[in-house]
């Protein structure tokens, strides 16, 4: 993207504000991953006890500071991710209580838009002090390490979930809720989606 993406204007506002907006409107306090003081103004940060990890460190440091069993991580670069998916996300934790609930969409899990459980800490901590910090196989690694199991779902479940066409949003393809915005060209054609986070 050439810039820092939590701070790219989205609809007028920064990415950063629309992610936190539709956290606090599931009824979550959210953080901020990363050492990144001059996004404190937006909600608390959390530093990398494993720095220059990457998003694995980020996932650590929250685990290790939470005190709810189940946590909820959400890129700050998914403005097509509606709300109803998140809170269907969480519930669906919830009710399996699997160490890692990661949808996986054409075939790739998208392991920075998941529920984990603390459970997993120490196995990541392991893995991190080993100088591995590959997301998915480290959360598969720690899972089975501890005996713990992994929902990992296609599209076809969220879409068996879309019972009511009045509770979930249909104006795209699920696949595209997982766009990332990687380059100018990504942000040019999620604007003319116009599906923000927050609706």
């Amino acid at each position: 993207m050439g810039r820092d993406k939590a701070l790219l204007e989205w609809q007028g506002r920064p990415l950063i504000e629309h992610a936190l907006a539709g956290l606090h409107k599931l009824g979550v306090h959210p953080s901020i991953l990363g050492t990144r003081p001059d996004l404190e103004s937006f909600a608390p940060v959390i530093a990398d006890n494993f720095p220059g990890h990457g998003p694995l460190g980020g996932i650590e440091a929250a685990l290790s500071t939470s005190d709810t069993d189940l946590n909820l991580f959400l890129p700050v670069d998914l403005p097509l991710l509606p709300v109803e998916f998140l809170r269907w996300l969480i519930a669906r934790a919830h009710l399996t209580q699997a160490a890692a609930t990661v949808p996986r969409i054409e075939g790739r899990p998208q392991p920075l838009c998941a529920v984990y459980h603390r459970r997993l800490l120490s196995g990541i901590q392991a893995s991190l002090q080993q100088e591995d910090a590959k997301v998915t196989r480290v959360i598969e690694n720690s899972a089975r390490g501890a005996g713990l199991r992994i929902d990992c779902f296609d599209a076809e479940a969220i879409a068996a979930a879309q019972a009511d066409p009045g509770t979930w949003p249909r104006a795209f393809p699920v696949h595209r809720w997982f766009a990332n915005l990687n380059t100018p060209g990504d942000l040019a054609r999620a604007a003319l989606e116009q599906r923000p986070l927050i609706h």
